[in-house]
């Protein structure tokens, strides 16, 4: 895996410290021609993996890169499910089954269709989940995906309620079916990364908020460096900036120095502020 992602929050209008600066980007990006023009220039400047969600216009995205491949061969997606808002959305416009035939996968139709209805019937939720992994994986149908991430909205409910099992269940159809590495993202770090290693889930990616000045880290600065200390995982810093409150030369250095950190991701609009980002990280990874 590389040690630099770019993820998508600027394509979709969230940014954690600045209302306005969110709706400005919501607008520019509009279109998704803008998005794979920021993505190009990712590419040019050696960031060549993409870790993005599922939402519905990211599937724009993927067909473009999916019909240009000779172009961009070392372009790479880390998916990340599920984006809540599509599936609602999908179900006011086009009723129920409507959204169930849009999301199914195009191979394995009936199985999928089958496991969906005898989940909802006798209540199996790993059918369940499997079903609803192969329906967000269709969209990346073609293009390499070798680590699947789960979103934090789901993995902090799955958390705070107790539903442990989920995780064990995410990890192993991702490896089976996708040969795949089962990432999970997370407000809350130390929890996790304990209850990942109580379900035997080995050497899992764990994505959360790693910043100088603790912003959004539940649990405290102590308890996340105890967590990077001690646990079998491989951390995964975003929000190193902290929405801006750091400079980019102090939130670099001090998320590289921190101990085994596997990646940064990091969201950027303009090839300027990407080619600083890799400079930054070249500089003091592993320095």
């Amino acid at each position: 895996m590389d040690n630099l992602l770019f993820g998508d929050n600027q394509f979709f209008g969230v940014n954690h410290m600045s209302e306005e600066k969110a709706r400005q980007q919501q607008m520019r990006f509009q279109r998704t021609d803008a998005v794979i023009d920021v993505l190009k220039d990712a590419y040019a400047e050696g960031v060549t993996t993409f870790m993005c969600t599922t939402h519905d216009r990211i599937g724009e995205v993927a067909h473009y890169f999916r019909e240009n491949r000779e172009q961009y061969p070392d372009f790479t997606f880390f998916p990340g499910m599920p984006y809540a808002h599509k599936y609602a959305n999908a179900i006011t416009t086009d009723g129920m089954m409507g959204a169930l035939k849009r999301f199914l996968p195009n191979s394995g139709l009936v199985d999928a269709a089958m496991r969906g209805t005898s989940s909802l019937v006798g209540k199996d939720i790993e059918g369940l989940v499997t079903l609803l992994i192969d329906a967000e994986m269709k969209m990346f149908e073609g293009l390499p995906t070798p680590v699947i991430w789960l979103q934090n909205v789901v993995t902090d409910l799955l958390l705070g309620m107790g539903f442990n099992d989920a995780f064990s269940i995410f990890a192993d159809h991702v490896r089976s079916r996708y040969d795949a590495e089962p990432g999970f993202i997370t407000m809350n770090l130390p929890m996790l990364a304990q209850v990942l290693d109580k379900q035997g889930v080995a050497s899992p990616l764990i994505c959360a908020n790693i910043n100088k000045i603790g912003f959004r880290m539940s649990g405290g600065m102590d308890s996340y460096r105890k967590a990077l200390e001690s646990h079998d995982f491989r951390p995964v810093a975003m929000s190193v900036y902290a929405s801006g409150a750091i400079p980019a030369d102090e939130a670099i250095q001090w998320v590289c120095e921190q101990p085994n950190i596997e990646a940064i991701v990091f969201g950027a609009s303009s090839r300027r502020n990407i080619a600083n980002t890799k400079q930054l990280v070249d500089t003091y990874w592993n320095k």
